[in-house]
């Protein structure tokens, strides 16, 4: 793998390619240390950039295929949800017959956040989790992340 930093105005990134150059994860990092890293040049950078600016409404890329079945069909529900609304992980659960929980826990494992948004996804009561986390570093990244784009939940 490589990986790539990006300052985003949320966080900071780290981006994990393979070897064929192709997008495989993206981290959020509390801190700057990951700067020792090369920064992200490219069309990355480009797509990128181009969100954070509110230029770019959808990456048009795949849902990683290194997840199984279900989380595929969940990647795939998640990037159907357009830019600035959202869905609740209960709305997702009834298109794919399953549950709220499968949905949060196939979110979670998103390995493409922002590409695949998973931010786009609340839960009936409020903001629901990110990341596998409900701590505030990640709520607070969901949240820049929807008020970005003019979400209301």
């Amino acid at each position: 793998m490589h990986k790539f930093y990006f300052q985003a105005p949320c966080c900071s990134l780290i981006l994990s390619f393979n070897e064929q150059q192709q997008l495989q994860r993206i981290s959020w990092q509390k801190d700057q240390h990951t700067a020792v890293l090369p920064q992200l040049t490219g069309i990355w950078e480009q797509k990128l950039n181009a969100y954070f600016a509110g230029e770019l409404k959808d990456f048009n890329y795949p849902p990683s295929s290194a997840g199984t079945t279900f989380q595929q069909k969940v990647w795939q529900a998640i990037s159907r949800i357009p830019y600035g609304q959202v869905a609740s992980y209960g709305d997702i659960a009834r298109v794919l017959n399953t549950s709220p929980r499968a949905v949060g826990q196939a979110c979670g494992r998103n390995p493409l956040p922002i590409i695949i948004p998973c931010h786009r996804v609340v839960s009936a009561q409020g903001l629901g989790g990110f990341s596998l986390g409900t701590k505030d570093f990640e709520l607070n990244i969901k949240r820049w992340l929807l008020n970005h784009e003019g979400a209301t939940w």
